[in-house]
């Protein structure tokens, strides 16, 4: 069973364990991420949910339920703040 956490500093450890993914590897070996390679991680993410929600009690489906959601927040965030990051900052065009 691979842990969520790195046993000595206790940081998360699902990126590190996604940029292993295959999948990930072959999607951003050329560089770019097609819609292609993202709709067959979404298959592949779906078809996992929906073999794990039914193994779930109700308490555990609603904790892994939040756990998701928290998750795809925190990768949105985090995209959208290195988007934020390398943008170039506007200037005014003085006339």
């Amino acid at each position: 069973m691979s842990s969520w956490f790195d046993a000595k500093t206790e940081e998360p450890l699902l990126q590190e364990q996604a940029r292993n993914l295959d999948s990930f590897l072959h999607a951003i070996s050329d560089g770019k991420v097609t819609t292609a390679e993202v709709e067959a991680q979404e298959d592949r993410m779906v078809a996992l949910m929906k073999k794990i929600e039914p193994q779930l009690t109700p308490e555990l489906h609603e904790m892994v339920t939040q756990l998701l959601i928290e998750v795809t927040a925190y990768d949105l965030m985090q995209v959208m703040n290195m988007m934020q990051a390398t943008r170039p900052s506007s200037r005014k065009l003085v006339l």
